[in-house]
Order: C-alpha cells, then sequence, then structure tokens
C-alpha cells in the first residue's frame, strides 16, 4: 500500500524557517512534489523535483531548499523567510512520473494528508 506521511511545519514567527519532510512507502517515485492550501482558495504548487530538476513557484523562488534522497522515498522542504502568506495546509504529492508536468496537481496520483504552516507576524 502507498502512503506518504508529512511531518514537521507548525507555528512560525514571520521571518523564520521550516522544514516539511514527506516519506513514501510502498515504492519509489521520480515525481514528488509540495502544494498548499488555504481555505477558500484552490490548491497552488509550491515545488517539485522530477528527473533530477527542482521546480518551484514564483511565491517561493530564492526562498527553499528541495530535496529527494537517493532512495527516492522522502522529499524534504524548506522554507526560508517566511511570510504570512505562507500559512496555509501543505501537502505531499507523488507519481512515479510527473506525467502532466510538476506544476499540475492532475499529474500526482498520491497524497499525504498535510501538514499546516501557520506564519505570524
Amino acid at each position: 500500500q502507498i502512503q506518504l506521511v508529512e511531518s514537521g511545519g507548525g507555528s512560525v514567527q514571520a521571518g523564520g524557517s521550516t522544514r516539511l519532510t514527506c516519506v513514501a512507502s510502498g515504492r519509489k517515485f521520480s515525481c514528488m512534489g509540495w502544494f498548499r492550501k488555504v481555505p477558500g482558495r484552490e490548491r497552488e504548487f509550491v515545488a517539485a523535483v522530477y528527473s533530477g530538476k527542482t521546480h518551484s513557484s514564483e511565491s517561493v523562488a530564492g526562498r527553499f531548499t528541495l530535496s529527494l534522497d537517493n532512495g527516492k522515498t522522502t522529499l524534504d522542504l524548506e522554507l526560508f523567510s517566511l511570510r504570512t502568506e505562507d500559512t496555509a495546509m501543505y501537502y505531499c504529492a507523488a507519481n512515479p512520473y510527473c506525467i502532466h508536468g510538476p506544476v499540475s496537481e492532475t499529474g500526482y496520483a498520491h497524497w499525504g494528508q498535510g501538514t499546516q504552516v501557520t506564519v505570524s507576524s
């Protein structure tokens, strides 16, 4: 059974940093990413790694690191210089391949339950 389990996040002061970890069980993935959702808004792409290349949204460009371990089961996202607008539920997503590209959530068949990041000013 394939599962994605997220950890990390929590409450952080603006300007601080947070680390989110996603551990996949059941198989390896070449396409793994993070999305986030704020109530009342659509889920949006944050960052992903596919075939060794990292992709990110403009909203986090220059403020993150993303790494997928060699076993292709653990994805770490670190966000820096956090802003209040980074507050959201963050979801890990994975698929054997990014069939619709790494940015589109439609290409991800597997999702975690989410982990909350709350940034206060």
